[in-house]
């Protein structure tokens, strides 16, 4: 008897789990990916024995499918997507596929700022309570994988608006939307409507036993959260909105109120300062109050959170200055909760792929806090139409060696210099991973 064929395009962590958890459900199992594939990835394929090629889609073996799982990295509007939807066969992100088969409770977060931060925030919670949990999504190993070869009660998955678009009948016991700002809109046809839509599939399917978490001072949520059909209990979190959220900072004290359980803690015994970081530790305090954690427990958890690498990552200090790592900001709204932070003159490290960047943003706190921009990019003609004249030292680079030199000699003790590029990597690095690493080897050794 034939076996039903899953085809996987691309072999990065989330294509290959995808694979591994097919093949486990005996289906005949095809992986197709157009550029190279990693040597960690082509191995772990091999020792399964599952069919794969590289460099090239072969259309006569993709179109078998029943179904296809892609990779987030590849959008909508791709050709071959097109083709295999007009042709009835269903694509579907690996999240989808692998909820199809995952027994467990899900708490899934997105937002276009704080995600990794607020993830691992509430993974670190569930271990520190005692619970069996998996970290998957954007940050950790593949869903897919896990759903085959672990045994975990509970999912804290980080999702990308790519991954929530090729989600249809997946549900989230616990969905987060920390915020909305102008992020990929290259992938959204620069429609603000078609990402803020994106955004809320995350909601999808939720029941009247499942919770919603949102930020209420959100501009962009509060605008159009009455359009969408929520069927779960909605618990939101407000520096504002005393009356109406289950988690508010009154003075100094953040507050949580979830089913008739109230307490409270100090934001300065928060491990991680800032407002932004406020706002990722209320939402993930909701999450452990809706979870019926113990709310010394969670307290504790908020106490101690240690971070995440290339988020504000306070790196070296060298002759004076220090050296901060937030490659991991890949839109203007990330760079502007970081420069917002700054309280000592800024040498700023900025630029890389442009993702419809609207740089007037930023012009404020530039004027205010940074003293020069070094340009880390192939094209950095935005930049310089958004800040000659505002700043007077604006110099280009286009390796991170020179970026870090420059920096070092246009900077003085006493200043920071802050890796903030407000763009994608991928013209010059592999990831904003590789671009916070290489950041990090180049202030080493100056």
């Amino acid at each position: 008897m034939q076996k039903d064929k899953i085809v996987i395009l691309g072999a990065g962590e989330s294509g290959v789990g995808a694979a591994i958890l097919a093949l486990s459900k005996g289906f005949e199992v095809w992986v197709s990916d157009a550029g190279t594939i990693k040597p960690v990835y082509k191995e772990l394929l091999m020792q399964y024995g599952i069919a794969f090629e590289e460099g090239l889609h072969t259309k006569e073996k993709i179109f078998d499918a029943v179904k296809v799982v892609k990779s987030p990295g590849i959008g909508d509007h791709v050709a071959l997507i097109k083709e295999l939807r007009k042709a009835g066969i269903s694509v579907v992100s690996e999240i989808e596929f692998a909820g199809e088969y995952c027994e467990a409770k899900t708490i899934c977060i997105t937002g276009s700022n704080g995600k990794t931060t607020t993830t691992l925030m509430i993974y670190e919670m569930l271990k520190h309570a005692g619970f069996k949990v998996g970290l998957a999504g954007n940050i950790g190993h593949s869903f897919a994988r896990q759903v085959a070869e672990c045994d975990y009660d509970y999912y804290v998955i980080e999702l990308s608006s790519f991954q929530l678009d090729g989600m249809y009948d997946f549900r989230a016991d616990i969905a987060l939307l920390l915020n909305i700002t102008p992020d990929h809109l290259d992938r959204y046809d620069y429609k603000m409507e078609n990402y803020v839509k994106s955004k809320f599939r995350i909601t999808q399917n939720q029941t009247s036993d499942d919770y919603f978490i949102y930020c209420g001072d959100d501009a962009e949520i509060l605008n159009v959260i009455d359009e969408f059909p929520i069927g779960s209990q909605k618990l939101c979190f407000s520096f504002k909105s005393h009356g109406e959220c289950a988690a508010v900072v009154k003075d100094t004290e953040l507050c949580f109120s979830v089913n008739q359980n109230n307490w409270h803690m100090s934001i300065h015994d928060l491990a991680l300062q800032g407002k932004h970081n406020t706002y990722n530790s209320m939402a993930a305090g909701l999450v452990g109050t809706a979870l019926k954690i113990k709310n010394q427990r969670i307290r504790e958890s908020l106490m101690e959170f240690r971070g995440v690498e290339h988020r504000l990552e306070n790196f070296l200090t060298v002759h004076g200055i220090d050296f901060i790592n937030d490659s991991k900001a890949t839109n203007i709204n990330s760079t502007w909760y970081a420069l917002e932070s700054m309280s000592k003159p800024v040498v700023w490290i900025v630029g890389g792929v442009d993702k419809g960047n609207d740089y007037s943003i930023l012009e404020e706190l530039v004027k205010e806090k940074v003293k020069a921009i070094i340009c880390l990019g192939i094209d950095n003609k935005k930049i310089h139409e958004a800040f000659d004249g505002i700043v007077s030292q604006i110099v280009d680079t286009q390796s991170m060696k020179d970026a870090v030199a420059n920096s070092y000699h246009l900077g003085n003790k006493g200043d920071v210099v802050l890796l903030s590029p407000a763009c994608a990597s991928f013209d010059l690095f592999e990831s904003y991973e590789d671009r916070g690493k290489q950041f990090k080897t180049a202030v080493k050794e100056l």
